[in-house]
């Protein structure tokens, strides 16, 4: 049998890929989790049901098309078994009214190395989310005997897992940002609860972001669980709704990251990286003003891009600020429309969850400094 599962970073050759489907695609009601990541001037605010089939139709369309272009660079891809999103969460802790979409698997996979996980995610209305990908995972634990299958533990989501009022209306900006820099956010320590998409995975060394979606707790269960790797813990000051590492800091091969200019790695994180020789440099501004929407994202999903290779990434076609640092870098950046599917969960690099890169466990950061983060 052949070896199907193994991809320890984002930039490794990419030969593998889930990629999402937005079919039967929901705005989910208010939760404890949800409500605290919609800004409070999004027109987001009190809106839920099922997304215009209009919409989910061109979203479908562009993550067709993002298939047909990494099949044509000899990428395999596989694609998730959407549920009827519309139905209720129900459970002995909680009950909220649908559940949300399979187009961002990034969000819910997380592999590492041989191992595919499926996160513990904090939002109630993504608790069976997973189900989606059990068809492919359970293909691939019959095909590739080195593939491990796992499962965190799973969260109750009850009422202690969250900050009840954490934030509201009379809350100003200022007052976020202050919350976000003293690493005060909405989840609690009360259970283990992370998203996959907050992992940055750089060999024998994992960065997670800590925030809105992903506590301590959960960081300290990866140290536990990965005792032959380094788990450091990175927050990002400038970002009021910090929720995903991927519009914020991404590698785009070893040595190199692109940072969100708005929230900078604060400089006694930046260390390990200054010790071993990578660079950090700003990302390109957004070619837009504004998400398209319904979209619970910035418009720094410009800067989420998917690296195929050291040489190949794919950026959003009309992201020409993006497409154009990426040259400058020494990347050959491909262009692909994808700003219809922004709203259902994200940009290109949402939409992907790796299941093979050629490569193995290198360690980037063989000088280690003395790192506060380290958890």
């Amino acid at each position: 049998m052949a070896k199907i599962v193994n991809s320890w970073n984002d930039f490794d050759p990419l030969k593998h890929v889930i990629v999402g489907r937005a079919d039967n695609s929901v705005i989910p009601n208010e939760e404890p989790a949800t409500s605290e990541k919609v800004p409070v001037d999004s027109e987001m605010r009190g809106m839920w049901g099922p997304r215009p089939l209009e919409t989910v139709e061109k979203a479908n369309a562009q993550l067709d098309n993002l298939a047909k272009v990494l099949e044509d660079h000899g990428v395999k891809v596989d694609r998730p078994t959407p549920l009827q999103w519309n139905q209720p969460v129900i459970t002995p802790d909680f009950r909220t009214d649908s559940m949300m979409t399979c187009m961002p698997p990034r969000d819910v996979l997380l592999t590492i190395g041989s191992e595919i996980i499926a996160a513990p995610m904090s939002f109630r209305c993504r608790y069976w989310e997973y189900l989606a990908y059990w068809p492919l995972l359970s293909k691939y634990f019959d095909e590739d005997p080195e593939f491990l299958w796992s499962q965190a533990p799973r969260p109750r989501l009850t009422d202690k897992s969250y900050k009840h009022n954490y934030y509201d209306e009379k809350v100003s900006l200022e007052e976020r940002l202050e919350r976000t820099a003293n690493k005060d956010f909405v989840t609690t320590e009360e259970e283990i609860m992370f998203d996959a998409a907050d992992v940055l995975r750089l060999g024998k060394d994992l960065f997670v972001q800590h925030g809105l979606t992903t506590n301590r707790k959960a960081m300290e269960w990866m140290k536990r669980k990965y005792p032959d790797l380094r788990v450091h813990a990175v927050n990002f000051p400038g970002d009021p709704y910090p929720i995903h590492i991927d519009a914020t800091f991404v590698p785009l091969r070893p040595g190199l990251i692109i940072n969100n200019p708005h929230r900078r790695l604060p400089e006694e994180q930046r260390k390990i990286f200054e010790a071993n020789d990578w660079e950090i440099v700003d990302a390109a501004m957004p070619a837009h003003e504004t998400p398209p929407p319904l979209c619970y994202s910035s418009v720094w999903l410009s800067m989420n891009c998917l690296v195929l290779d050291h040489k190949n990434v794919i950026v959003e076609a009309s992201e020409h600020n993006q497409l154009e640092q990426m040259d400058k870098l020494g990347m050959n950046p491909i262009p692909v429309p994808f700003r219809d599917a922004y709203a259902f969960g994200g940009a290109l690099h949402c939409a992907t969850a790796d299941v093979y890169r050629e490569g193995g466990c290198e360690d980037y950061f063989p000088n280690q400094v003395e790192d506060p983060t380290l958890v």
